[in-house]
């Protein structure tokens, strides 16, 4: 008998962003330079991509439509880094900030808009920057303001806002997941589940699916390797440092197994980004376009 493929993933659409090529920040001459990001995320065989942080591609979106279109790629979503904890002293700053990445990523032809919150400590230095556990009255201001973000992003640039759990931030844990989702719209906020990062805070992605799959917005594909994510928890190591020494991995090698949580996905009967996003910082030039030729001939063989 010949083997099975696996049925096919009709519902979820493959992409891959910046981060799998080692790019975290706007300007950084370690980093793999736009033009070749763009060259290599084609060539690998992606037809989605994000933008990565505002800067790093072009923002004027003329340019930015020519450079994709002619690549025969597409832009999925925009990513913004909040803070809203912080309560209304921040939000004209962050609205600022948020109208810039949102106003390109609509005229760059996106429905999304990942929102990371801010971390507790640096993720470069480690620097301890506040608590890592939020007050009630912080609470309140974080849900609140982010259902603002996101009926002020629906309302004015018609992209939907999807919350983005991240190791070092507020929102990290199963408990803290769950306690934003359930002080949350679903008609305003989405989740961006990062199967990596939920992971890396001990969650399990299928499980997350299966209890909240109404709020399942958006996926990040990621995997941890277990014996470094024992190591870099039990040292209190901070995330910028344990990305440096290799916690996120190529799949399939590490955790959580990618193939159920896509047939997860697959079974909400919904479209689906499933964007790839291999943290690796910092990261050698010619090391992201191999892996992610292989990245997508895995997923392929998911179905996918």
């Amino acid at each position: 008998m010949t083997p099975q493929s696996p049925p096919p993933l009709s519902r979820i659409r493959i992409g891959s962003a910046p981060d799998s090529w080692g790019v975290w920040f706007p300007d950084d001459p370690g980093q793999v330079p736009w033009e070749r990001f763009l060259d290599e995320v084609a060539e690998a065989g992606y037809e989605w991509i994000e933008l990565g942080p505002y800067g790093y591609l072009p923002t004027d979106p003329a340019r930015l439509t020519e450079e994709t279109a002619r690549r025969g790629l597409r832009v999925s979503a925009g990513t913004v880094f909040t803070g809203l904890h912080h309560g209304e002293a921040v939000w004209e700053r962050t609205w600022a900030h948020v109208a810039d990445n949102a106003a390109l990523a609509r005229a760059a032809g996106a429905g999304h808009l990942v929102v990371i919150p801010s971390f507790w400590r640096d993720d470069r230095t480690g620097e301890v920057l506040e608590d890592r556990n939020l007050t009630a009255d912080q609470w309140r201001d974080l849900t609140r303001l982010t259902e603002r973000l996101g009926r002020e992003v629906r309302d004015r640039f018609g992209l939907r806002v999807v919350v983005h759990p991240h190791a070092d931030t507020h929102i990290d844990t199963e408990e803290n997941v769950g306690r934003f989702l359930d002080a949350t719209d679903p008609e305003l906020v989405a989740l961006c589940l990062d199967t990596g990062h939920y992971a890396y805070c001990g969650g399990d992605s299928v499980a997350l699916i299966e209890t909240y799959g109404e709020r399942i917005g958006y996926l990040h594909l990621k995997q941890v390797d277990p014996r470094i994510l024992a190591e870099v928890v039990a040292e209190g190591t901070p995330f910028g440092p344990a990305v440096a020494r290799g916690v996120m991995c190529e799949p399939p090698g590490g955790v959580p197994a990618l193939e159920p949580v896509l047939a997860a996905a697959q079974a909400l009967g919904v479209d689906l980004f499933a964007i790839v996003e291999q943290d690796m910082y910092p990261c050698p030039p010619d090391r992201p376009f191999p892996i992610a030729e292989r990245t997508r001939r895995f997923l392929r063989s998911c179905g996918a």
